[in-house]
């Protein structure tokens, strides 16, 4: 479907911002390389919704088809010794988002080479995936009321798919998630004499323990959930027992009823687990991201397509990893699929800081995303 030149050119590109990584509503080189090469082709380009995202349209009327890529990093540092490893210390593209925006961008020029004829086509790159809402932020800012769509479409590309493998399950793809910090604060004093201050670490790591057994206890056996406590902060000397500890931690679910019941379990549990040791909690608990959701129908026209390409779209259990892209499914029917991506061998996962991109499925996904927008726009 694509000229070689023009996979090379997309593949270039990746690994050009795969060494330019940036972090959250601070993608400005990236969007304006987006910018920049949507207009050369064509496209009418908006730029500012989220502060870095870019929308770009091409035909009028309707239908009207919305394609999403994530483009910003992780705060981490890369691993991976490759020739276009991240320039900048403390930033990586571990998920795969560089991949993601040249993919869409190669689809991109395929379509303005074609034209489009009916209906109108409706490119999304969005800032700030990874936990800050940028799906959020560019729909309070007027991302669906200046630029409505009929159906939208994202893709992530999934280390544990083979290549060849395409996913867009009729409904749950991806949990909503929560994030908390509980301070526990009590008396500290000397660790020889235990009995003059508080059990501030007792505590804590008792909370620790029975945070995490929330989900099996509160939820019913055939509801998902999780609560898993990530970090845990107290002390400085060996022989003081401290007045402060802190727990971070998240926790996922995907019906609203269980999200419910695990948030106020938590404070529930920390509360008492502080109390039995005669601390105080204080706790913080954010709700982040809601559930991703696929609409059927588009869903089911998402594995037509990509059957039609020849790839394998058996279904595949839905992750307890979390997605902004859920923002955009709760205000328009859409679909989410995962796009197999696993390599040979050594295989990193997302988020590892040993993961790349495996560019032998970049012009897959985009195929994918150009033989859909055929297929949306024809009917």
């Amino acid at each position: 479907m694509f000229d070689t030149s023009h996979i090379n050119d997309a593949i270039a590109l990746r690994r050009d911002l795969h060494s330019h990584p940036e972090l959250g509503f601070e993608e400005h080189r990236t969007s304006e390389k987006i910018a920049t090469l949507l207009g050369e082709w064509g496209w009418r380009v908006h730029r500012g919704l989220a502060g870095t995202g870019v929308v770009a349209q091409m035909g009028q009327g309707a239908p009207v088809i919305g394609l999403r890529a994530d483009i910003d990093a992780l705060p981490m540092d890369e691993a991976t010794g490759l020739k276009y490893a991240s320039g900048t210390p403390g930033k990586m593209h571990a998920c795969g988002h560089d991949g993601h925006t040249a993919m869409l961008l190669l689809a991109a020029r395929k379509i303005a080479e074609e034209g489009v004829k009916q209906g109108t086509v409706t490119l999304i790159f969005q800032p700030a995936e990874e936990n800050d809402g940028g799906a959020r932020v560019m729909i309070e800012q007027g991302l669906f009321r200046e630029f409505p769509v009929d159906q939208v479409y994202g893709i992530h590309n999934w280390p544990g798919l083979a290549p060849g493998r395409m996913v867009a399950r009729d409904d749950k793809m991806m949990a909503a998630f929560a994030v908390f910090e509980i301070e526990v604060s009590g008396r500290g004093g000397h660790g020889a004499m235990p009995e003059q201050s508080d059990g501030v670490i007792a505590g804590a790591a008792a909370m620790a323990s029975a945070l995490q057994e929330i989900p099996a206890r509160s939820l019913s056996p055939l509801e998902p959930g999780v609560v898993s406590v990530t970090q845990i902060h107290s002390g400085s000397a060996w022989n003081v027992c401290p007045d402060r500890a802190v727990l971070r931690g998240t926790a996922r679910w995907f019906d609203p009823a269980a999200g419910d019941t695990i948030e106020a379990r938590v404070k529930e549990v920390a509360n008492a687990c502080a109390a039995a040791q005669g601390c105080a909690a204080r706790i913080d608990y954010q709700r982040r991201y809601p559930a991703t959701i696929n609409s059927a129908a588009e869903a089911a026209v998402a594995r037509d397509v990509a059957a039609g390409m020849g790839l394998d779209t058996a279904t595949a259990a839905p992750s307890m990893a979390s997605e902004d892209f859920a923002f955009m499914l709760n205000e328009v029917p859409g679909a989410y699929i995962w796009l197999g991506a696993a390599r040979e061998g050594e295989n990193p996962g997302l988020h590892s800081a040993k993961f790349d991109f495996n560019d032998a499925v970049l012009p897959v996904g985009a195929e994918f995303w150009v033989r859909l927008v055929r297929r949306v726009l024809a009917a």
